[in-house]
């Protein structure tokens, strides 16, 4: 415990993830601090018949006011002797604290409340064990040859839709029309069709329709196969961390929200309107999504570190490039930061997954 200090008491908000502080800075400390608010305020009081710095302390007193000094005093005590008692105390905060306290009088002592969030904190499972467990589960990814014909049906479907449209038909007419052909009467994807659209033979057509088939599936494959990574992890890792984090998700859902409804052209309040609920109880419903989302980037993050997990500068300084192009207007260091992030989470999984592919490019890779 700090030794000027009197009456500490420390607690943890378990639900929260933070700290309090209670303590008391003794009528006599106070007084030494007032000494020194007070050689402050000489320093660059503007008196009227004095030089900045030569106003005597009585002078100051009648000037600013008792209760402006020890203002200036409590403030000053409390942040050289928090520090020290929150390291005494093992309480390793993740923010300034925020701090209230009774109005200071000289000659008594001053109790302050101090309140503020702890670092996170993370055990991890075995994460390897898991995620070769899962990465060892093979989807399988081929394309049936009636996967193959469905998709080409749709493709004849799409070009008969369209040639209607061109031909004069209305947009809803030409859809219902086209779904309602027989299939002998469908257009065919020849080579005149397909070279239309840059490809050079119907032939080679059908394979990058098969291929793009492979693509999307093995996409798909490996999307379940990090969710089930990470659920995984999640329910194995204990993970304690401040409600300020799970505000930041919830923030970060709400701009996505509004990003998507903007694209619609319905704004947040028509959704609340729409939906009967004000913007708390949307938030309150989105709690378990956010603290999930919370503790996978920790989890992440955590791994990350413990296996000294960093993209390489080349590979980093070639995605931003590639990304400042995207969005000239935004911030270079935040650009950087959250490429930076997405760049180690992604190696992160391709590490759990065993897959050993580097991630991001470098000028080199062109």
């Amino acid at each position: 415990m700090s030794q000027h200090l009197q009456n500490v008491k420390t607690s943890r908000d378990d639900e929260r993830w933070e700290a309090e502080v209670r303590a008391e800075i003794p009528a006599d400390v106070l007084l030494k601090y007032r000494a020194e608010a007070l050689k402050e305020i000489q320093k660059t009081a503007k008196l009227d018949g004095f030089r900045p710095g030569k106003a005597p302390e009585d002078r100051i007193v009648q000037v600013y006011g008792e209760a402006t000094i020890m203002r200036h005093a409590a403030e000053t005590a409390i942040q050289h002797e928090l520090p020290e008692l929150l390291a005494k105390e093992n309480l390793l905060i993740v923010e300034a604290p925020k701090v209230t306290t009774d109005t200071p009088e000289s000659g008594k002592p001053l109790v302050f409340t101090a309140r503020a969030a702890l670092a996170p904190e993370i055990t991890l499972p075995d994460y390897k064990a898991i995620g070769k467990k899962h990465s060892e589960i093979k989807e399988d990814t081929t394309v049936t040859d009636e996967e193959h014909a469905q998709a080409l049906m749709h493709l004849r479907r799409e070009r008969a839709r369209i040639d209607k449209i061109e031909s004069g038909t209305e947009p809803q007419k030409a859809a219902e029309e086209s779904k309602a052909m027989e299939e002998k009467d469908l257009p065919e994807l020849d080579d005149a069709f397909v070279q239309s659209l840059g490809i050079e033979s119907a032939e080679k057509f059908t394979e990058t329709v098969r291929s793009n088939i492979k693509t999307e599936k093995e996409m798909r494959a490996m999307e379940k196969r990090r969710a089930s990574i990470l659920d995984e992890l999640v329910k194995n890792s204990t993970v304690r961390f401040p409600a300020t984090l799970r505000e930041y998700e919830l923030d970060d859902m709400e701009a996505r929200l509004k990003d998507d409804l903007s694209r619609i052209g319905q704004s947040l309040e028509s959704y609340f309107a729409e939906t009967k609920k004000t913007r708390e109880e949307v938030r309150a419903s989105w709690k378990d999504a956010a603290d999930n989302r919370a503790k996978v980037r920790l989890v992440l993050a955590e791994i990350a570190r413990k296996e000294n997990i960093e993209p390489d500068e080349a590979s980093l300084m070639h995605e931003l490039e590639h990304a400042k192009e995207h969005y000239p207007q935004a911030d270079p260091e935040a650009l950087r930061a959250h490429i930076a992030h997405a760049m180690k989470n992604e190696m992160t999984l391709r590490m759990l997954e065993g897959n050993e592919e580097k991630v991001g490019h470098t000028a080199h890779d062109h």
